[in-house]
């Protein structure tokens, strides 16, 4: 799988670490940035990953802030993105099987990274669940971005 990743100053030693994990299970990497922990602002580098996503050029993408708040807002305003900020194995577990989320925000500051390699290990492993509630769900949130 190709899976884009971005970042800015406070999750760059994050975002390093989650790319060997998924290096190390085979998937290709597409790193949009930032590539040193300077101070810099978030949305250059989350749109440039979640417009790849959006076109597939990437299947998923991967974005790592001090919070994951902004990554997650930026993310969200590119149609046909849905990024799920996740915190938990459950939440990561059910970003995938009942949202379909092909983007995966994380908090740098607020876990330790061997967490966040557990969620996204769950991210990735997880599937859509094509349960008709959740389709029915999701095909609004389409309807809302234009696309029908």
């Amino acid at each position: 799988m190709k899976i884009a990743f971005a970042c800015d100053h406070a999750g760059f030693a994050t975002k390093s670490k989650l790319i060997d994990y998924v290096q190390s299970l085979g998937h290709e990497v597409k790193d949009f940035g930032c590539y040193n922990a300077a101070s810099c602002d978030y949305p250059d580098y989350g749109i440039a990953a979640a417009t790849a996503v959006a076109s597939g050029e990437v299947e998923c993408g991967v974005l790592v802030c001090g919070s994951g708040i902004g990554m997650s807002i930026v993310a969200n305003k590119v149609s046909g993105v849905r990024a799920a900020l996740v915190c938990n194995d459950e939440a990561a577990l059910l970003a995938r099987e009942h949202n379909n989320s092909n983007m995966v925000c994380f908090a740098a500051r607020f876990a330790p990274v061997a967490e966040i390699i557990q969620w996204l290990g769950t991210w990735l492993a997880a599937q859509f669940s094509n349960e008709p509630r959740h389709q029915r769900r999701l095909d609004k949130i389409r309807k809302l971005e234009g696309n029908k």
